[in-house]
C-alpha cells in the first residue's frame, strides 16, 4: 500500500507543479487590477518586450533578462559576471520555475532593481509570467 501511494504521490507531483506558474500569474493579475481596475489581463508580447529590454541600472547598460538568461527563456543561460550556469526560465523547460511565489518574488525584486533601478508592477510581473508560461 505504501509504494502505491509513493507512486501515486511521485505522479501527481508534476500535475501540482504545472499548476503553480497558473497560480501565481493569477496572484500577479489580481494585484494588478487592484492597482489599475481597467486591466484587461497579462499580455505576452508586454512581457517578452520586458525579457528583451536592456538594463538602465546597476547591472549595467547591456545587462537584462535574456542577456544572462539567454534570448529563449527555454534555453539554458549563464550570468554574465560569475560565468554561473542559470537553469531555463520558461517553466516547459525547466518544471521548477515559478513553483514557488517567495522565490519568483525575491528574483523579481532582485533583478527588476538591477535592470530597471526599480521593482516591477503587478502587471509586468503578470505579463512576464504570462510570456514565460506561453514559451513551449
Amino acid at each position: 500500500m505504501r509504494r502505491v501511494l509513493a507512486v501515486l504521490l511521485c505522479a501527481a507531483a508534476p500535475a501540482a507543479l504545472a499548476g503553480a506558474p497558473a497560480d501565481l500569474l493569477r496572484d500577479y493579475e489580481a494585484q494588478a487590477r487592484r492597482g489599475d481596475p481597467g486591466f484587461a489581463g497579462a499580455s505576452p508580447a508586454r512581457g517578452a518586450e520586458l525579457y528583451r529590454r536592456s538594463g538602465i541600472a546597476s547591472a549595467g547598460p547591456e545587462a537584462g533578462c535574456a542577456s544572462c538568461h539567454s534570448p529563449d527563456p527555454r534555453w539554458p543561460g549563464r550570468h554574465g559576471r560569475t560565468g554561473k550556469p542559470i537553469a531555463p526560465l520558461a517553466p516547459a523547460a525547466n518544471p521548477e520555475r515559478l513553483a514557488d511565489p517567495a522565490q519568483a518574488e525575491k528574483w523579481f525584486r532582485r533583478n527588476c532593481r538591477d535592470v530597471l533601478a526599480r521593482e516591477c508592477t503587478a502587471q509586468e510581473k503578470a505579463d512576464f509570467v504570462r510570456f514565460l508560461i506561453e514559451a513551449k
